[in-house]
């Protein structure tokens, strides 16, 4: 970033485009958090698209934080997943940018399947996964920062609760999996 001329403040510059949608992001953030009511939604973004300076910007986005990498975690959106997925005598995958539905139930038969809930961003405050295995596999790998209980059994399988976790922050997702390893596994692990 280049320094400002003597005299001149940071805020004068001119905003440019990635800045503005920096800022529309950060409008709707604000929005799916329950920081900024939806009703005030298009004025404030009518300031971003007219705002010619940095300072415009920021008064358009006044009252609200910057948001993190894991901010909103429950968003207010459709699942992009259905409910239902199967890997027989295949496989399955879940990852990278997502949305969980409020109950999710996994087959693993004769296959594998995985489901990454790095990036992955929920339908609800608490989200069910039903997890069986039979004569298969299934991974689930859960970030840090959610609360995760899980249920399952293994018989004649392997059904892992390594991804209990310590106690996560108040408003947190709160995911629980549970199910059955028939001759199969379900592996959960923790990863930032």
């Amino acid at each position: 970033m280049t320094q400002p001329l003597p005299g001149r403040s940071d805020l004068d510059i001119r905003a440019s485009d990635t800045e503005r949608t920096a800022a529309e992001e950060r409008l709707r953030a604000a929005v799916e958090t329950g920081r900024l009511p939806l009703a005030e939604l298009d004025a404030r973004l009518d300031e971003v698209h007219t705002a010619r300076t940095r300072g415009d910007l920021e008064t358009a986005c006044r009252g609200l934080p910057v948001p993190g990498p894991r901010d909103s975690l429950v968003v207010d959106r459709p699942a992009t997943s259905r409910g239902f997925v199967a890997g027989v005598f295949y496989g399955f995958e879940r990852a990278g940018s997502w949305i969980v539905p409020a109950r999710m139930t996994t087959w693993s038969m004769w296959g594998g399947g995985r489901l990454d809930l790095r990036k992955a961003r929920f339908t609800s405050h608490d989200t069910v996964i039903r997890a069986f295995a039979l004569w298969g596999g299934t991974s689930i790998i859960v970030p840090e920062d959610i609360d995760v209980d899980i249920r399952g059994i293994g018989l004649f399988g392997v059904f892992d609760k390594r991804a209990k976790n310590h106690i996560p922050k108040p408003g947190t997702p709160r995911v629980v999996i549970k199910g059955l390893a028939l001759f199969g596994a379900v592996v959960t692990k923790t990863k930032r």
